[in-house]
């Protein structure tokens, strides 16, 4: 089995399965001489883990991660970083009654239809469980990118029908964690709140989606077509368990805008905007419809986009199935301990995929300062700019 593996000098290679003994990741390509912690990347873990509200799974997963290597005197060796992470409430039990009859909108038939076999303790390598290793490596990538000035933050900005307003990325900064949602505009959030219990209430689930900004990237980073920036970032967020949309810039809006209207004029950097990557007197675009890319390549703008996550498919309500070694019709309870909405903790998930393309971007385009490396980053969660990338 493939496609296991991300990136392409800073590699990412994960393992794990959602109900077995644990998950792991080892990240190839992290220059020598960063300090890091174990605690570096507990804190990120520690945001993405489960039971956090009454709005995630009860699953009591501690996500306490051992880097096993990599590592000496608490600074990077150059070599792989191999982190694991034990599971220890796992109960494969339960999904013994999916084990021929698969659950609606799961990969169990397909999985099974291109192996002949698989894992089916609660989906297997399939799960959202394995976005564990992703956001480990991530915190990796967050601490090389944080010594470079480059941030991530990312928010819920939809949840059913319920939208945030306008918010910046200080407001981001300021109020994503001080919800259960992780949406950064308040009353939204208390919105979404309620409208994701009374779903739960019911039995079932709803979908939503995630807004993300990256600011700090230098210009040129991307190459042509196959290699663009967004591509390879939208093939890092449509590889997030319930994704089924991706958008950078205007995004799908695009299509409702002519070309005078969305073209960005050129203006010359007087250094007024502190969100955006250039040298004074550098040529720059006036507005940021875009979304930091250009011809495939970063104009050293901030990079904004959203992802998109459909409901979760493991809910209690009664469902038809059709068990192929029986040939019969059956009705089956998916019984377990899921979440009934993703985005409130596929935020972390999302901060670390963009923070891995842009590091293995800056590896490839030589961009990387090491002597930085051993600088100040400072705390775990103040990365900081100010001023919002859209336009006024």
């Amino acid at each position: 089995m493939n496609g296991n593996r991300f990136g392409r000098l800073f590699q990412v290679t994960t393992y794990g399965e959602s109900h077995g003994p644990g998950m792991g990741v080892t990240v190839s390509g992290c220059p020598a001489g960063l300090e890091l912690t174990e605690e570096d990347v507990q804190y990120e873990l520690d945001r993405r883990k489960p039971g956090q509200s009454m709005i995630t799974t009860s699953r009591g997963e501690p996500d306490e991660v051992t880097i096993q290597s990599g590592i000496q005197d608490g600074y990077t060796t150059g070599t792989p970083i191999g982190m694991t992470i034990e599971n220890k409430d796992a109960r494969s039990g339960k999904y013994e009654p999916f084990i021929t009859a698969p659950r609606p909108s799961h990969g169990d038939y397909t999985y099974s239809a291109k192996f002949g076999t698989r894992n089916w303790g609660g989906g297997g390598r399939s799960s959202a469980r394995e976005t564990v290793n992703w956001v480990a490596a991530g915190a990796v990538a967050k601490k090389i990118l944080r010594s470079q000035d480059i941030q991530v933050k990312a928010h819920v900005n939809q949840i059913g029908d319920v939208e945030a307003g306008d918010v910046t990325w200080e407001d981001m900064l300021e109020h994503a964690e001080e919800n259960d949602v992780r949406c950064a505009d308040p009353d939204a959030a208390a919105e979404m709140q309620e409208l994701i219990e009374d779903y739960q209430e019911e039995g079932d689930s709803i979908g939503g989606s995630i807004y993300f900004e990256v600011r700090g990237l230098p210009r040129g980073l991307g190459s042509p077509r196959f290699d663009s920036f967004e591509a390879r970032l939208g093939q890092a967020l449509m590889s997030v368990p319930a994704s089924t949309a991706f958008e950078f810039g205007l995004g799908t809006e695009a299509r409702e805008y002519t070309g005078s209207e969305r073209n960005e004029d050129w203006t010359f950097y007087e250094g007024e905007r502190e969100e955006i990557n250039a040298e004074e007197g550098d040529p720059i675009p006036v507005g940021n419809d875009h979304g930091g890319v250009q011809g495939g390549i970063t104009t050293g703008q901030p990079v904004f986009g959203e992802l998109t996550l459909h409901a979760p498919t493991s809910i209690p309500k009664t469902q038809t199935t059709a068990d192929w070694e029986t040939g019969e019709e059956t009705e089956e309870q998916v019984i377990g301990r899921h979440d009934p909405v993703l985005p409130p903790r596929g935020v972390p998930v999302v901060e670390a995929m963009c923070r891995l393309v842009a590091l293995d971007f800056l590896l490839l385009g030589g961009r990387l300062n090491p002597d930085r490396l051993d600088g100040d980053v400072g705390e775990y969660d103040t990365d900081y700019h100010p001023s919002n990338p859209r336009r006024e």
